[in-house]
């Protein structure tokens, strides 16, 4: 399944039963007869509510949004926990502490992404794997035979706040627990009004944020969103669909699984060779990966007269050289951009290229490393405040 958000997809929609998939406990807060629904890791989530997406995605970047996500935590326990997320991940578990979220990834034994996420200890021999798009549960399941570890799902519900006002609201919602003092991707438990919950340093904006992950019928949901509701209220926060998150997504070089990369690409060519671990001596798609190409095929570009759409094809001359996999408009470069998947490996930075839509119009383009800007993730560390 394919998780695409772009312009034509708000309109391009078709019925489906309510009870097909995991219904947020949100939705009595964020629910209008405006709202498109998307699904992701087999729960709903709105892509589009009616907003004013350009308006909302000024809201992220100079005070906060609140998101409804679909992210799925999974948790796996056990005394195998270690070695079994050793063999199902690229990177070294052993070595994972507590109080910190680690990005990892889950190959196939073709070496291809199956999945990526952040995984969490939350405890000896307990943790949670925060999944993306596609059926992590059901895989953990099947490459457990022989490890003594326990797959279960705790119904946990993921909240993001976005944007340089998080970390005021966070401190308002948690009577001052919650301060500068808590790093990037660093995690704990935090009461929000008088609910315990676990809360991480991260997000899907490459903006300074944070997740609340809420703990399955122990959370009193209602209760909790009025809750951060309130407290960012002062600070002028809003709620928004996952339209202003997609934008600033690509705009900060986040990739989305099955949308950018899929079990056809090595971790090395969607640019993630750091979060293998070949030291570790087996993991699922290890022996694959030994003799894989370590080169790049997966950049951004950008152009000045479109915004490029999934399924356009680059041109290198009259050579079809690549396609773009998602594309926006970027508000803040005053660009089109999109992550522009090349057939093969090549020195293809900084070149120009011509991009053809597929209403058939071509366009001059230019490829680019990723992220489009902040290359030293200066504003998602809190090191860069100063608001655009």
């Amino acid at each position: 399944m394919v998780n695409l958000q772009e312009e034509k997809d708000l309109e391009n929609n078709v019925s489906i039963s309510a009870r097909r998939y995991e219904e947020s406990p949100f939705i009595q807060r964020h629910d209008t007869k405006n709202m498109v629904r998307g699904v992701y890791a087999g729960r709903f989530f709105a892509v589009y509510n009616g907003e004013d997406y350009l308006a909302k995605y000024w809201t992220l970047r100079r005070k906060a949004l609140i998101f409804d996500v679909p992210e799925k935590p999974v948790e796996i326990s056990g005394p195998d926990a270690i070695p079994f997320l050793n063999k199902v991940l690229t990177r070294k578990i052993s070595t994972v502490k507590e109080g910190r979220g680690y990005y990892a990834l889950a190959c196939t034994p073709q070496g291809g992404i199956f999945m990526d996420g952040v995984l969490f200890k939350l405890g000896d021999n307990r943790f949670w794997y925060v999944q993306a798009d596609g059926p992590f549960e059901t895989w953990l399941m099947a490459h457990s035979d022989g490890f003594d570890v326990k797959i279960s799902d705790p119904h946990s519900r993921v909240i993001q706040i976005q944007g340089p006002k998080s970390i005021e609201i966070m401190n308002a919602a948690s009577e001052g627990q919650i301060n500068e003092n808590m790093k990037y991707y660093q995690s704990g438990y935090f009461e929000l009004g008088g609910q315990k919950l676990y809360v991480s340093r991260s997000g899907f904006t490459n903006e300074l944020g944070f997740e609340i992950y809420c703990d399955g019928k122990n959370t009193d949901h209602l209760r909790l969103w009025d809750h951060l509701v309130e407290a960012g209220a002062p600070f002028g926060m809003e709620f928004s669909s996952t339209r202003a998150m997609t934008i600033r997504r690509i705009e900060g070089g986040i990739l989305g699984n099955t949308t950018d990369m899929d079990t056809t690409m090595t971790p090395y060519e969607a640019g993630l060779g750091d979060f293998v671990h070949m030291e570790k001596d087996n993991f699922i798609g290890r022996s694959a990966l030994l003799d894989a190409d370590k080169r790049t095929v997966l950049l951004g570009l950008t152009c000045s007269t479109a915004t490029p759409a999934s399924g356009s094809i680059i041109f290198d001359g009259e050579t079809q050289v690549g396609r773009i996999t998602a594309g926006v408009p970027s508000p803040t470069l005053g660009l089109g951009i999109g992550y522009a998947r090349f057939f093969n490996p090549g020195e293809w930075t900084g070149r120009t290229m011509t991009l053809q839509l597929p209403d058939g119009s071509r366009h001059s383009s230019t490829i680019v490393e990723t992220p489009f800007f902040d290359k030293e993730h200066h504003i998602v560390r809190g090191i860069d405040r100063n608001i655009p």
